[in-house]
């Protein structure tokens, strides 16, 4: 199955990737935050009390089995950028956090950790080199080209195979509840072309998105072969998920952390 519960948590793992990679999606359960928040928000920007935050965060890590100073974290600002984790994150005020949607490291010190509450969590493992990333795939950053992007850099920073790779696209906002403009609709037709069919859903005159199709036409056109897709939309699951959408932005931020065992 691919949830699990450890000390009062919930969280959702990927049955493609081995135990060779400890990798969890935590759930909005188990945690100390009060409404809109409840309860184990993990989003230090949403208004939430950090000092629940910071308890939140030491709980994921603790059902890991992860040191919480092993953290590699980034500001996520919807882009396609790319910091490579080579240690962990010093925890100072003269280190904030690099911008960037995309985290990749080769080194089992690191535990990479990143929030979301509707944009799509992608998670990479290349076995034969050892490496893992994680990356943030909203519609901007999908339109941007952030799951190719992410391939890319595994090949030029690790000599990572793109058939070697295998990717689990994790829970976030269906095609069902994610209606979008006519500009970002434009913006998809035009860089899927003949695939915008499978990108583009149009129901009663609206257009809806489907990120889970767009970014899996990005991975396999980079020639990632393994790819799992959760099918889980967080607008659907409120008990399980936060979503910004279906909760009009009162919400908070679920997490995903990991690392190479």
């Amino acid at each position: 199955m691919p949830f699990h519960e450890n000390n009062g948590l919930r969280y959702y793992s990927f049955d493609i990737f081995s135990t060779a990679v400890a990798q969890a999606v935590f759930t909005r359960r188990g945690g100390v935050s009060p409404v809109p928040w409840h309860s184990l928000n993990l989003g230090g920007s949403v208004g939430d009390d950090p000092a629940h935050v910071m308890e939140n965060r030491i709980r994921s890590f603790d059902a890991l089995g992860r040191a919480p100073a092993s953290i590699h974290d980034v500001w996520l600002v919807h882009s396609a950028d790319i910091v490579y984790a080579d240690e962990a994150r010093p925890r100072t005020l003269d280190h904030p956090p690099q911008r960037a949607d995309i985290i990749l490291t080769d080194n089992s010190e690191v535990s990479l950790f990143m929030r979301f509450a509707d944009c799509v969590p992608l998670l990479f493992h290349d076995p034969r080199k050892h490496v893992i990333g994680i990356a943030h795939a909203g519609w901007m950053g999908t339109v941007k080209g952030v799951a190719k992007n992410t391939i890319a850099g595994m090949q030029s920073r690790y000599g990572c195979k793109p058939e070697n790779i295998i990717v689990g696209i994790g829970p976030s906002i269906g095609a069902d509840h994610y209606e979008v403009r006519e500009d970002v609709t434009l913006q998809f037709r035009e860089k899927y072309g003949k695939d915008a069919g499978r990108v583009i859903q149009t129901r009663a005159g609206k257009s809806y998105l489907d990120l889970w199709a767009a970014n899996e036409i990005q991975l396999r056109s980079a020639g990632v072969e393994q790819i799992q897709v959760s099918g889980l939309c967080t607008a659907c699951h409120l008990d399980d998920w936060f979503s910004h959408r279906a909760e009009k932005g009162k919400t908070g931020r679920f997490g995903v952390l990991m690392a190479l065992a």
